[in-house]
Order: C-alpha cells, then sequence, then structure tokens
C-alpha cells in the first residue's frame, strides 16, 4: 500500500526546529471573540505511522488556566513560529484538542476521532494517557514542579514571598521521597496535551532572495501548495 509522504512544511520545519523545543506564538479568540495571544513551546508532533501526511502538532498546558476554556469555546488557533537561525515564518491555521487526565471532568470534550488524523491514530491504537504521562516525564526537573502551583492567573496572597514556599523541581514519577511523589501526583492531574490539527500553512523564507513564500491548505487527506507573493 502507498503512504503519502509528509507535507512539505512539516519536513521543513522540522529540519528548522532541530530537536529543539522551539516557542511558537499561540493565538485564539474566547467565547466573546477577543483575542488571546501566549507563548508555547514546541513539543513535537503526532502522526499515524500510515498517514505521515496528517501531522499533529502538540504543546501542553496547565488544565487549570483560562486558556483552556477559551480554547474550547472557540477550538480554531493561529500558531506562529519564527526561526531565527534559518529565517523562516510558519503561520499554521488548525483546530485544537485539548487532552488532559481521564479523571478530569473536561477529558469527555476530547474526541478522538475528529478529523482524519486523530482517527488514523485511533485505529493504530494511541494510548493518550500514555503519551500524556511519557510527554510529562520528559520535562525537566524544574518544569515538572510549575504543575503543582496555585491556579495559574489567581491573585497571589501573600505576594512573591509566599511563591518561595511552592516545590522548585521535582523527579522522574515513581522517584523522589513521598512529599515530591504527592506533588508529581498533583501536577500530573493538572497537565493537560494541546494537540492543534493543521488546516493551513502559510511559510516564508526570508533568507532566499528574493524571498519565498508557499501556502499549503488541506483539501481532505491531501495538501495543495500554491506559490504566492512574499
Amino acid at each position: 500500500m502507498h503512504i503519502p509522504a509528509s507535507p512539505r512544511w512539516k519536513t521543513a520545519l522540522v529540519k528548522a526546529i532541530d530537536g529543539t523545543a522551539s516557542p511558537f506564538q499561540l493565538a485564539s479568540l474566547d467565547a466573546n471573540s477577543i483575542p488571546h495571544v501566549r507563548t508555547h513551546l514546541h513539543r513535537g508532533f503526532f502522526e499515524a505511522k500510515a498517514a505521515p501526511h496528517l501531522p499533529l502538532i502538540f504543546t501542553t498546558t496547565d488544565i487549570r488556566t483560562p486558556k483552556v476554556t477559551q480554547l474550547l469555546a472557540q477550538p480554531t488557533v493561529e500558531a506562529v513560529y519564527w526561526i531565527e537561525g534559518s529565517g523562516e515564518q510558519y503561520r499554521v491555521v488548525g483546530r485544537t484538542s485539548i487532552i488532559p487526565a481521564p479523571a478530569h471532568p473536561l477529558y469527555a470534550r476530547f474526541d478522538p476521532t475528529h478529523g482524519p488524523a486523530l482517527t488514523a491514530l485511533k485505529n493504530e491504537g494511541v494510548d493518550w494517557e500514555k503519551e500524556r504521562t511519557k510527554s510529562f516525564d520528559s520535562m525537566s526537573a524544574h518544569m515538572k514542579a510549575t504543575w503543582c502551583r496555585p491556579v495559574p492567573g489567581t491573585k497571589l496572597e501573600g505576594g512573591y514571598e509566599e511563591a518561595k514556599k511552592w516545590p522548585v523541581k521535582l523527579p522522574k514519577l515513581g522517584e523522589g521521597t513521598d512529599q515530591e511523589k504527592h506533588y508529581l501526583e498533583i501536577a500530573l492531574a493538572n497537565f493537560a496535551l494541546v494537540v492543534i490539527d493543521p488546516l493551513e500553512v502559510d511559510y516564508v523564507e526570508f533568507s532566499m532572495y528574493p524571498n519565498q513564500r508557499t501556502k499549503f491548505k488541506k483539501e481532505g487527506e491531501s495538501w495543495v501548495e500554491e506559490i504566492v507573493v512574499p
């Protein structure tokens, strides 16, 4: 059986990022159509072995943040990558899915068959809880500790002195003291995946002279390329 190749924009982005947790801006609208933009770290891709042409971008968040409510209300987003080293910009329009712990009430909002990319992964038996746990455990010790702080964005009673009481770093899952294991349990419960299913990609190569710009649009399960004016 012929397996379609990865889209050219994805191959280029992987090369540009070169295995690093590259930052990107994620823009969305809330339920009142007010825009919100925040910086995220690119954590990688999910794709079915039989469908490399349907990659999903993923990042992570705290399930308690306001952005989760915003993304559930308006799941269409635009992610913007600027790769300084290669002089490339990627603007990715896509639809988000939030994947929290299975015990969390919002897990019921996750549809593992929404769109061909998620469906292909489901057909191959992807274990989303395993992927969520693996992603959490791959975080640095300092990053893990951020998920057991109080609710992000709420008033910090006691000011910055209060923040000094928070755990600074946490070990790998299953390791550490009883207290650290307790904090790990809290942190993992707050940890969620944000999966972006790309629909359109605007790719600009500023290091080329003249600059080159290509738009990619997903039509069904195929990507259509169009060269446009930069």
